[in-house]
């Protein structure tokens, strides 16, 4: 049975006191109409573009609203974060902005370049912390700090002042459009701006229907919202690192529970297609997190038809050295990229054979490796085959067994193939 939890509920006044706070420091994001994903899906589609903020993203709404609401005394002392995202750059620009002393607790293999970001956007008024060897890690050494120095510790999304901040992204949404909308699609991680959002839909646009977003690899919210209380995952696929998360807010969780119309998970694969697809059309660079809501839309194609829709596009912090793996992922997804251990006969001509007579026209070999031994018949080789089509799949396949060069099919064995590729 379900257990719906009796906690705080997010007020349009607290949330329009947030939006007062947050002016000269986050900017009102556009509310743009978008013509590729209008025609493909025959709707109305806007999206809010909070990848256009300073940070890059929607996380410097809550971290300063929560901040900027700390008694004197508690700002005296200073606050304490653990992330290796979105939510550090905001809670450093925030200290910068209000002259707070802040000390941000990352994982020891955050890329430099978030590092850097992070310092750039705080300055003096940052110290960082690289400790442990993931999240959970920095999380619990920056809870340690805050109790040992009593410093104010500020959550990424399970915090009541962060969830109203969040929610102004609400606000600006009701008040950017004269059009009702029928759906509003938002990315969901530990549930802060979903609570937040959905709670000021309510009051404004209760008709509005609100579906959240999680990576097909972390559906934390989803899995909870089904077994009808917070689930803690074992295990979650970080890519996605906007929205990984394995366990949800219970403020968040608490609120979803009553306002949500759906929620969606979209793989990680169809989250790099949409990456690409909105880089390649309409000159949009996204993280992740910020093209799942457009990665959704397909599963509501019928649904939105001839509708008004929003879709949050949540962040753009995205490190250029990931795009070889987008574009794999993506390729992967369209199952237009396919491993194999190819068995090669152990003679002269036999690369040359495989070539010529097993790859179609328009087949490119973009991975080999292969090592010969003299002592058996045949030396299997990993071979990564990209397609233009995806119906030139089975041909291939076919043409492989026919000249006895098929070993086996590496995509579905997943354990197999994070090894070997």
């Amino acid at each position: 049975m379900s257990k719906t939890l009796q906690t705080y509920i997010p007020h349009l006044l607290d949330v329009e006191k947030a939006a007062s706070r947050l002016k000269g420091i986050a900017m009102q994001t556009p509310l743009m109409q978008n013509h590729t994903y209008a025609d493909r899906f025959e709707a109305n589609v806007s999206l809010k573009r909070e990848d256009l903020q300073q940070v890059r993203s929607y996380k410097i709404r809550g971290a300063y609203n929560k901040i900027s609401s700390l008694s004197e005394e508690e700002k005296k002392r200073g606050i304490v974060c653990a992330s290796a995202g979105n939510h550090a750059q905001g809670v450093a620009l925030s200290c910068k902005k209000l002259g707070i002393q802040g000390t941000i607790f990352m994982p020891s293999p955050t890329p430099k370049q978030k590092v850097e970001q992070v310092r750039m956007f705080g300055g003096d008024a940052v110290n960082i912390v690289l400790t442990g060897d993931a999240f959970d890690d920095s999380y619990h050494a920056a809870m340690s700090e805050c109790e040992k120095l009593q410093k104010v510790f500020v959550h990424p999304f399970d915090d009541e002042k962060v969830i109203e901040g969040q929610a102004t992204v609400g606000v600006e949404i009701y008040h950017q459009t004269d059009t009702p909308i029928d759906y509003l699609f938002v990315p969901v991680g530990g549930g802060g701006l979903i609570s937040g959002l959905s709670a000021v839909f309510k009051e404004l646009s209760p008709k509005t229907q609100i579906i959240g977003v999680e990576p097909e690899g972390a559906p934390s919210m989803k899995t909870s919202l089904e077994q009808g209380e917070i689930v803690t995952l074992s295990d979650i696929e970080h890519f996605v690192d906007g929205a990984a998360v394995r366990r949800v807010g219970t403020k968040a969780y608490a609120i979803c529970q009553q306002n949500l119309s759906d929620m969606l998970v979209v793989s990680e694969g169809k989250i790099c297609q949409t990456i690409l697809d909105l880089y390649n059309k309409d000159a949009i660079v996204v993280e992740p997190a910020g093209a799942l809501t457009l990665a959704a839309l397909d599963q509501y194609a019928d649904k939105i038809k001839g509708k008004n829709v929003v879709c949050i596009v949540s962040g753009s912090n995205n490190d250029i050295t990931r795009m070889a793996e987008i574009k794999e992922r993506a390729l992967l997804h369209a199952k237009l990229k396919h491993y194999f251990i190819i068995r090669f006969p152990q003679r002269a001509g036999a690369l040359k054979e495989f070539v010529a007579e097993i790859l179609g026209p328009d087949d490119d070999i973009t991975y080999f490796e292969y090592s010969k031994k003299h002592s058996r018949e045949n030396g299997p080789a990993v071979v990564g085959v990209e397609l233009k089509r995806t119906e030139d799949f089975e041909p291939l396949v076919t043409r492989m067994k026919e000249h006895n060069f098929f070993g086996d099919y590496l995509n579905d064995k997943p354990d197999l193939f994070q090894y070997l590729v």
